[in-house]
């Protein structure tokens, strides 16, 4: 936790206060609670210009560079590998010509833990379940590890809430013995994926050599031996971890039902239409958001997430929908979807989605997400499972729409058809309760003049 020492303990002249900027640890994410600064761009009595990299923390998901909220002259007041709680000073700039942040710089500094202001639902049944959990670590501690060959099972962890971190990885290579090899020995080692400490060498005063590496690999053959170990991405290693800890920690629940979206598509249709005199199109994940938004405002048991307090009610109804980049799998958000349009939904989409695909996202488009659409229509796939995206409380899932033969009126007629697969957390949200919202989708998608109710 933050110490009273790492802060300057100073009064502040008037004159003064009302001169600078109080930075502080900024709050990413609904369930950040603390962040660990683990570096500096900047050092004390530099002059800082507002939007450039200030300094770069660690939460539980990323490591992320924080941007300066104001220009002025620099005064840090909190170092590096400490951990900070939210909304906490962390710096101060001089000579801005105004006082400003989440709040202005006081007269004493003091590292008081602020509660944030959220609001709670207590409700006894949403009590976190103890569930195994699987080995909590940045993503540069995990590619540090990989590259050296550590089990992070047995390294104890200094980050936030036992978090492990780049230097306690780097604590164990260093505290490792020393095992003397050739070149040669520890390349080829290399090449196959070969503990030296377990090789027993040969050579003067026992160094390993080349031939003792080839020994013990005929000695012991891998099935993968012919393979290549590819470090994972940073960006991968989140999704991993946050798509681990979702399955781990929610008992998720598959919803599935089929909708005739015969009058969907022709709606659609009939809009493009029009729109297309502003040469704008609406695209089928534009229709899907605003019956997602419009759904979550009739049922606001579903926009809410599971914090440390109790059940939180999201005052926002803010849709994200996922998008496969060469990158990996990134989540833009569109908020405030249900007091948008449908032309301004697909806007708001066109730049999210063009600028998620060229890696240019600011932090607060890919982030504050209440609710997550995924699209695989396009590769063909009807009805599949689809992982909640954390601190979420579902997800839908949307398959292809295609015509298919049905019993309509006691006739066999072809109908365009779409599978739509809910999942939702089931600590927060009963079977039924999902069931209706999902439901509810369902005739919004096959009675597209319904939509004409909507207040916007």
């Amino acid at each position: 936790m933050l110490q009273n020492s790492y802060v300057e303990d100073k009064k502040m002249s008037i004159s003064e206060a009302s001169n600078t900027y109080q930075v502080v640890m900024p709050r990413l994410g609904l369930t950040m609670r603390e962040g660990k600064i683990i570096e500096w761009y900047k050092q004390d009595g530099d002059q800082v210009e507002k939007g450039e990299p200030l300094f770069s923390i660690e939460n539980e998901k990323a490591s992320l560079d924080i941007e300066s909220p104001a220009s002025g002259t620099l005064k840090i007041q909190v170092p590096i590998d400490t951990v900070v709680p939210i909304l906490s000073p962390v710096a101060v700039l001089f000579g801005t010509g105004f006082s400003g942040s989440h709040h202005g710089a006081a007269e004493t500094i003091d590292p008081v833990i602020q509660k944030s202001q959220t609001q709670v639902v207590p409700k006894a049944t949403a009590e976190k379940t103890m569930l195994p959990t699987a080995v909590c670590a940045s993503p540069k501690a995990r590619n540090a590890a990989k590259r050296a060959g550590i089990d992070l099972a047995g390294l104890t962890g200094t980050g936030i809430r036992g978090m492990i971190v780049l230097s306690d990885v780097n604590q164990k290579i260093q505290n490792q013995p020393v095992v003397k090899a050739t070149p040669l020995a520890k390349l080829r080692a290399a090449e196959i994926g070969l503990d030296l400490r377990g090789v027993k060498g040969t050579g003067l005063r026992g160094m390993v050599r080349r031939e003792d590496v080839n020994r013990m690999s005929a000695a012991e053959p891998t099935e993968q031996s012919d393979g290549i170990a590819k470090p994972l991405s940073e960006l991968r290693s989140i999704i991993s971890n946050r798509l681990s800890q979702s399955w781990v920690e929610r008992p998720q629940v598959t919803l599935v039902t089929e909708a005739d979206a015969t009058l969907f598509v022709q709606a659609r249709q009939q809009l493009n239409i029009e729109l297309g005199k502003k040469n704008i199109k609406l695209s089928f994940n534009a229709l899907f958001i605003k019956v997602a938004a419009q759904t979550l405002a009739e049922h606001p048991f579903m926009n809410v997430s599971l914090i440390p307090e109790g059940l939180y009610q999201h005052p926002q109804i803010n849709v994200g929908l996922a998008v496969d980049t060469e990158r990996g799998l990134m989540v833009p958000v569109v908020r405030e979807a249900n007091l948008k349009s449908m032309e301004i939904i697909q806007n708001d989409l066109d730049g999210l989605v063009s600028r998620t695909l060229q890696g240019n996202n600011k932090m607060e488009e890919i982030s504050g997400g209440t609710f997550t659409i995924t699209n695989l229509g396009a590769y063909e796939i009807d009805a599949f499972t689809p992982i909640i995206n954390p601190p979420e409380c579902a997800i839908l899932g949307i398959g292809r729409i295609h015509q298919k033969p049905i019993g309509l009126d006691g006739q066999i007629v072809l109908r365009s058809m779409v599978t739509l697969s809910l999942s939702f957390d089931h600590r927060l949200v009963d079977g039924a309760p999902a069931a209706k919202f999902l439901q509810r989708i369902k005739q919004y998608v096959e009675q597209p003049f319904l939509w004409s109710l909507w207040k916007e």
